[in-house]
């Protein structure tokens, strides 16, 4: 599965649409290291909300070859429709309807996997919202609503029914939020349920693991979320594996030095002089947590308030890092 809709996609392998993580810097740096698709973060379907500051910059379009996917959530057949049909005005090329979120903010308003208890109502809003674009509407959702409830096969073949051309199923249920192991056996089943693709989220953090839950699950792809933060080579090294079943190494310090770097530019960039050097400094924690020395180096790092401060220390860190890699190399 390389398409969804009229769209080509270079690989099966996806960035989950994270809230504070998947914004437009980080979907551009994973999809130079190689995603197939981007998903936006989670866009509320209030439009009249859309004017803030922080839904303004989830809605911007990050400058990426794959097709330019935004993902509502709500509760409200018209609204998710209207949200929809806004989107694909202002450039979308796909929808997708969120179904899976956990969050308490999020199910205090019915909406994410909250959905998942009510199918009269997922039914509702996946028809609405499918008739209202004309692009491809896609669907993320989790196993069901809990261990002792998991409906995710009957979500699946009801969302088959109502149009939507591909659907993301996490290995977990909305009461389980994060926690526990994540698991596939549903996955599977909503795999041999239904035809549309299928694609496999949850607790994919290595190549191995991802052709380990492929093979078990049959899916038409990947979903990469929690992996890929701090390490967006994810991709790549996942998607060689499956494809040539060797291991890719890591990559060296001085190319992790480039990658970082730009995705720092990026960000201060996107977010400004203050926001930027607050935005940038869960990533670079992410990038740095196993390198040598970096807890000393994150506490200063992290007491630096101007971009150029920031980049400077990063660049001295990683050149350093470097030189003594090469040293121990020769």
């Amino acid at each position: 599965m390389q398409k969804i809709g009229p769209y080509q996609l270079k690989n099966y392998l996806f960035l989950a649409p994270m809230v504070g993580i998947s914004d437009k810097p980080f979907r551009e740096i994973c999809e130079q290291n190689g995603a197939g698709l981007t998903i936006s973060e989670m866009l509320t379907c209030n439009s009249e909300l859309w004017s803030s500051k922080r839904n303004h910059l989830k809605k911007a379009r990050p400058s990426i070859k794959g097709p330019q996917v935004v993902q509502i959530a709500g509760s409200e057949p018209k609204m998710l429709s209207k949200a929809a049909q806004l989107n694909e005005q202002s450039g979308a090329d796909a929808i997708d309807i969120n179904m899976g979120c956990p969050a308490k903010k999020v199910l205090k308003k019915a909406a994410g996997s909250a959905l998942l208890r009510d199918l009269k109502l997922v039914e509702s809003i996946l028809r609405s919202v499918v008739k209202s674009v004309s692009i491809p509407v896609t669907l993320k959702i989790r196993t069901g609503w809990s261990p002792e409830k998991r409906n995710g096969v009957e979500v699946a073949k009801l969302a088959q029914d109502c149009g939507i051309r591909l659907l993301t199923v996490h290995g977990r249920t909305k009461e389980c939020r994060f926690k526990g192991q994540a698991e596939y056996d549903t996955i599977a089943q909503i795999k041999q349920s239904t035809e549309i693709p299928v694609i496999a989220n949850g607790d994919i953090n290595s190549p191995q693991k991802g052709k380990e839950v492929l093979d078990h699950t049959k899916a038409d792809g990947l979903m990469i979320g929690r992996a890929a933060l701090g390490n967006p080579w994810v991709f790549d090294k996942t998607y060689h594996y499956l494809v040539t079943g060797l291991l890719k190494p890591e990559p060296s310090i001085l190319m992790k030095k480039k990658i970082i770097e730009s995705h720092l530019k990026k960000i201060h960039s996107f977010y400004g002089e203050t926001k930027g050097v607050w935005y940038a400094r869960k990533h670079i924690i992410g990038y740095l947590k196993d390198m040598p020395n970096s807890r000393k180096f994150l506490k200063i790092f992290n007491q630096q308030e101007e971009k150029s401060a920031q980049l400077d220390l990063l660049r001295l860190y990683l050149e350093n890092l470097a030189e003594n890699d090469g040293a121990m190399a020769a």
